[in-house]
């Protein structure tokens, strides 16, 4: 299968949203024909999909001590009635915690992984003629700027989860729509989250790339709804991570209006200069 046939430039909302997906497997394509990137990426995602993991089992743990704490006035309730109040609330707080440790991984993981998914985001940008307008952030000052959007995302996203927590309670729409919509809020951000690195190359924050997204809003989700489903899947998060970093890039020259359509051999556009 020709998956860079996937992520061509296509019309209509559903086909944008289908191509983002589709990154995600050249992404995916990109990581596994490179042994060298399966290496550097496998082992701050493994980090912190150990870490993530334990947090999860504890939650699980501690479920349904949760969910009877959140539902004191069911109980007088009949034995049928509390049973079903409180599996909705502690299914609501798996899917808030679940949506919450999904992007909380993923930020995580890129400050851990900072050094190997620049470099694969560089690399996958190299093949395709690389970075034009690029600038040259020193280490430490990229480690804050991408600590400090990731800590902004996370707290916009509790703040999201918190009505979804809420809505959860609602009987068959809180398990129906409520995690479609959980889907697609986590996919956004994990969408903006994850082309970081090559928006920082070109000297762009937080702002420039949310608004640059939202142009091509459907592709972008495409490609983060993706990621975040395949991040829910066990294991999955730490298997697929730099993989998303390389559909990532793919994501950013897109929506930049830069060519994804086939490796190039010329050199990098632009030149690089020293930026503090």
């Amino acid at each position: 299968m020709d998956v860079s046939r996937i992520a061509s430039p296509v019309t209509g909302v559903v086909g944008r949203f289908l191509a983002g997906a589709g990154l995600l497997l050249r992404g995916l394509g990109l990581y596994v024909r490179s042994p060298g990137l399966m290496l550097l990426g496998i082992v701050p995602a493994l980090i912190s999909g150990v870490l993530f993991l334990a947090a999860f089992a504890t939650l699980v743990y501690f479920v349904d001590d949760l969910a009877a704490l959140v539902t004191p006035f069911a109980d007088d309730w009949s034995r049928t009635g509390r049973s079903l109040v409180r599996v909705a609330a502690g299914l609501a707080f798996l899917g808030v915690g679940g949506l919450l440790g999904v992007l909380t991984f993923t930020a995580v993981t890129l400050v851990i992984g900072d050094p190997f998914y620049e470099k694969i985001s560089e690399q996958v940008e190299q093949r395709y003629g690389g970075t034009p307008g690029a600038v040259e952030v020193p280490f430490w000052p990229s480690l804050r700027r991408s600590l400090a959007d990731s800590v902004r995302l996370v707290a916009l996203t509790a703040l999201v989860g918190i009505p979804l927590f809420l809505a959860g309670f609602i009987p068959v729409l809180g398990q129906t729509v409520v995690p479609v919509i959980g889907a697609a809020v986590g996919g956004w951000f994990l969408a903006v989250e994850l082309v970081g690195a090559p928006f920082y190359r070109r000297g762009m924050r937080l702002p420039q790339r949310r608004a640059i997204l939202k142009a091509d809003r459907p592709t972008a989700l495409g490609f983060g709804v993706a990621v975040f489903l395949c991040f829910l899947i066990p294991l999955g998060a730490v298997l697929i991570m730099p993989a998303a970093v390389a559909g990532a890039a793919l994501l950013a020259r897109r929506s930049l209006g830069q060519p994804i359509d086939g490796p190039l051999s010329a050199p990098p556009a632009g030149h690089r200069v020293e930026r503090s």
